[in-house]
């Protein structure tokens, strides 16, 4: 195997990374420059953890063994060593003692042991072995090295072992396995879980650059904290003045004499790297920096924010922000407002995350408005560092939060966004509103990768995780409060219950409009009472045929409506069916419709929501019941792991890729046998330059062929004058070709073939593409061009559950050509869904396959037939953002410090 210098090591090899406490640290390959920084490493290490690592008293190095660790051809040698503060702390490696196998050992500094550090490794390790095409691992631990042996089978991997003279021989597997992946996916959720938990919890804040000075950042972060009655201790810092706002002030961090969690930050942009410094060096956890001045001004204010989230990083410090508006916690027992907000919102049940500091004071008065409530709430401002996928771990295991808000302006991580969404909807409704859906476009400061996929792929993604998208921040308040205390509907059927025939028949209009079946009406006249309504209603809740009820009371004059009120709040409080209200046109959660809550948020589960106009309440009932049906719908058969060569069609994509380094388009035999490793067949084709050419393919195919133009302004004419079918003669071929010829202006052009002719079907195409920010993405809809003038495409991020692939298949408009339509054939939709999964897990396995096209498939009452397909492979420059290892999303174009 040939040998590379260290300056070969993939860039993708460095990253930072949490460890298990949720503090932050960096990973990278080690270099020949860190000899005397792995020298003070290792006068560090106790005598114990070198014995285990070396089986002897090792308690300095010779020069052979320093210049064995610090030199390696990151091919057969590779080494990583982890950082802190500029510090080494830990070092792993892995040398291959014969082809496919190498030997793998750790050595963690003793007081950074216990925080996860050699899992961590063992991963970043493993993907490196595999990209060096290493298959297993062997390790020799001595039996009372406890820990380490627990690292190893903690892993995930099959993990086989033998005793030979003493030392426990370990050896197993590198592949990815669901269970490994499962495990890293577990580690990564506590760790990011962890450094969370520790910015809404602190018992104690520092507000640096704390102001006297009225109508100040400064002076509000003090008093909003102050005033909000936050239950820890605040401290302020400024290096100027004795006292802000009644409080003693310390000239820096590092002068509080106690311990400090949290630290807003509101100085100047330029002097924020010296507060890290100050911080790190106190021992801060985090950082909410409210100061502007970095990405959102330009180019000077990215490097100043690429330098801010390293030198964080590298000091273990998780940050949020920079330009943000803070963070709220509204529980009675921490009650913090460390925010620019001087509404401290009421207690809820749900948690907020945006990124616009200007929204978020808007979206603060309108949760206190409506009497909606939060548990938590964040603004990340320019989103550097902690982002919603942060916030998505934490909230799933929050008891507090039972309802996730997010209003995204950018997603930096996509693919990891959409892996995580899927696991929490399951627990927790996620309601979104996403910006610049239409243009793709994101605010300065929002650094991202640029995107080849249309909007309705990312419309996707978002219906495929569960997420309930909403188009406006009103129609996010109403679908949150509905969720937050209504229970979830079984299905689409809606009774309407009033007191006007108007609005009823405006509420069944809407429900109409949106999918929804309204199977009872109940119109009580304008002088219904309170009686009459909650007989209306318990009828309407107890009818098998209802599963949500809509109920609308339009008061008549000089009427409080409060008897009415009582019998929804109390019909509410009891049913097992949600219950919306058009109430007196109140928006929100009026305190006569509230219920009580026994944990203390301002309205409890059976609290009635009430919408200003009927067709807003029966809107956001109908989201709802999108998301119960999603929840209710079986995931479907994987594909089956057995059934696909994944080895075969890599060897096949790394010998083209060998000889085309640049990357290529396939040629029809490897584009063959690349489908075939994934069971799909793809029908013989004989590309044709002349008459006798042509009348030779049809006798080789053994006739019953057609002959067709493959040109893409050809074979997309909606008249199909480019095809010629069941030719079964070479006489009938000759008469073929003359015919195509004189219709064809331009024939030389035309790249005529010769196919087998298939039986008839409905043509559709599969596609897939390796998107630079979502990693793969796949499409289905009918083959033409008024699929594509319409954009009538269904999308999907794999890997596709056959859920998945079963909604790609029905939600495109023309989806009843595939089911029957005025009296046709149904297709073999099942074999349909079957060739969209494989296609989406060969996309998936393969991310050198820049994009693949089955741009002809006939789908016939019998089976679907591949008849035309294309495919690129290009190498692969950037790796997917999900990987097989946890790693923190970097800044764009930032180099960040050891």
């Amino acid at each position: 195997m040939s040998r590379v210098t260290a300056s070969t090591a993939p860039a993708h090899w460095e990253a930072d990374v949490l460890l298990r406490d949720g503090r932050a640290a960096h990973i990278r390959p080690i270099r020949a420059e860190d000899r005397d920084v792995f020298l003070e490493f290792y006068d560090r290490v106790s005598d114990q953890s070198k014995y285990y690592r070396f089986f002897s008293p090792m308690p300095r190095l010779s020069e052979r063994d320093i210049e064995r660790f610090i030199n390696v051809d990151n091919v057969d040698r590779v080494a990583f060593v982890l950082t802190l503060q500029g510090q080494i702390i830990a070092v792993g490696r892995y040398d291959v003692i014969k082809p496919g196998e190498a030997e793998v050992a750790f050595l963690v500094e003793d007081q950074h042991q216990g925080r996860g550090i050699g899992q961590l490794l063992l991963e970043h390790l493993a993907q490196a072995g595999r990209e060096r095409g290493v298959e297993r691992f062997v390790a020799e631990v001595l039996p009372d090295n406890a820990r380490m042996i627990q690292t190893f089978r903690d892993a995930g991997y099959r993990v086989a072992s033998e005793y030979d003279e003493g030392v426990l021989q370990l050896e197993f597997s590198i592949e990815p396995t669901e269970t490994a992946i499962g495990l890293m996916s577990k580690r990564e959720h506590r760790a990011e879980a962890a450094s969370i938990e520790r910015f809404f919890n602190p018992r104690s804040v520092a507000v640096i650059g704390a102001s006297r000075r009225q109508e100040t950042i400064g002076q509000a972060l003090v008093r909003n904290l102050i005033t909000g009655d936050f239950a820890g201790r605040v401290y302020a810092v400024n290096p100027t003045s004795s006292a802000v706002s009644g409080l003693p002030t310390y000239k820096s961090v590092t002068d509080i004499p106690d311990d400090v969690d949290v630290a807003i930050v509101a100085v100047p942009a330029e002097s924020v790297q010296e507060v890290v410094l100050d911080c790190a060096a106190k021992g801060v956890h985090g950082l909410v920096v409210v100061s502007a001045g970095f990405a959102e001004t330009g180019e000077e204010g990215r490097v100043r924010q690429r330098k801010l989230v390293g030198l964080s990083r590298s000091y273990g410090l998780r940050l949020i922000g920079p330009n943000c508006l803070g963070i709220i916690n509204t529980d009675a027992k921490v009650s913090l407002n460390a925010s620019l907000s001087p509404l401290m919102p009421p207690r809820g049940r749900a948690g907020f995350f945006c990124q616009s500091g200007a929204l978020g004071t808007a979206i603060l008065e309108k949760v206190y408005n409506r009497g909606l409530g939060l548990s938590t709430f964040v603004s990340a401002g320019n989103r550097a560092d902690v982002s919603g996928n942060d916030l998505l771990q934490y909230w799933e295991e929050d008891d507090s939060t039972e309802v996730v808000l997010l209003y995204l302006e950018s997603i930096g991580n996509p693919r990891k966004f959409s892996r995580i969404a899927r696991r929490v909807s399951l627990r927790k409704p996620i309601i979104a509103v996403r910006s610049g859906r239409t243009t793709q476009g994101v605010p300065m400061g929002h650094a991202v990768r640029k995107i080849a996929a249309p909007p309705a792929a990312v419309d996707a993604m978002f219906r495929q995780a569960g997420v309930i998208q909403v188009d406006t921040l009103e129609e996010m308040f109403d679908v949150a409060q509905l969720v937050a205390h209504q229970p979830l509907p079984r299905g689409r059927r809606v009774a309407i219950v009033g007191n006007s025939d108007a609005v009823g028949l405006l509420a069944a209009d809407a429900a109409a409009a949106v999918g929804l079946v309204v199977n009872k009406s109940t119109s009580l006249g304008a002088d219904a009472s309170a009686e009459d309504f909650e007989d209306a209603l318990d009828a309407a809740i107890d009818d098998p045929e209802v599963d949500s009820v809509v109920a609308v009371y339009v008061p008549p004059i000089n009427v409080s409506g409060e008897d009415v009120a009582n019998v929804l709040a109390a019909v509410g409080e009891q049913s097992d069916k949600p219950l919306v209200s058009s109430f007196l046109g109140v928006e929100g959660v009026p305190e006569l419709l509230r219920v009580p809550d026994v944990a203390g948020a301002t309205a409890g589960r059976g609290s009635v929501p009430s919408y200003p106009g009927v067709e807003a309440a029966v809107r956001a009932l109908a989201r709802v019941v999108e998301y119960a049906v999603w929840l209710r719908s079986p995931e479907g058969n994987d594909v089956d792991p057995a059934d696909v060569d994944e080895l075969g069609a890599k060897a096949l994509v790394a010998e083209v890729l060998a000889a085309n380094p640049q990357g290529t388009e396939l040629d029809p035999d490897a584009l063959a046998k690349l489908l075939a490793a994934y069971q799909i067949e793809l029908w013989p084709v004989r590309e044709v330059a002349t008459r006798d050419e042509a009348v030779a393919a049809g006798e080789e195919l053994g006739w019953d062929v057609v002959l067709k133009a493959t040109a893409e302004h050809l074979r997309e004419r909606p008249d199909q004058a480019h095809v010629w079918r069941n030719i079964d003669s070479a006489e009938e071929m000759v008469d073929a070709w003359d015919t195509l010829g004189s219709v064809i202006t331009d024939s030389d052009r035309a790249g005529f073939v010769v196919q087998k002719n298939s039986s008839p079907g409905v043509p559709v195409a599969i596609r897939s593409i390796e998107d630079p920010l979502f990693g793969p993405v796949v499409s289905f809809g009918i083959a033409g061009p008024m699929t594509e003038l319409l954009a009538d495409r269904a999308y999907r991020i794999p890997p596709l559950s056959g859920r998945d692939a079963a909604a790609m298949v029905r939600e495109i408009k023309s989806s009843p050509m595939l089911f029957g339509y005025r009296g046709s054939e149904v297709v073999d939709v099942a074999e349909v869904e079957r060739l969209i999964q494989r296609v989406a897990q060969l996309q998936n396995d393969l991310p050198q396959l820049s994009a693949l096209e089955l741009s002809l498939v006939l789908a016939g009452a019998d089976g679907a037939t591949v008849l035309t397909a294309a495919g690129r492979v290009d190498p692969v420059v950037d790796p997917r953002s999900d990987w097989f290892v946890r790693r923190l999303s970097r800044p764009l174009g930032d180099t960040l410090p050891s």
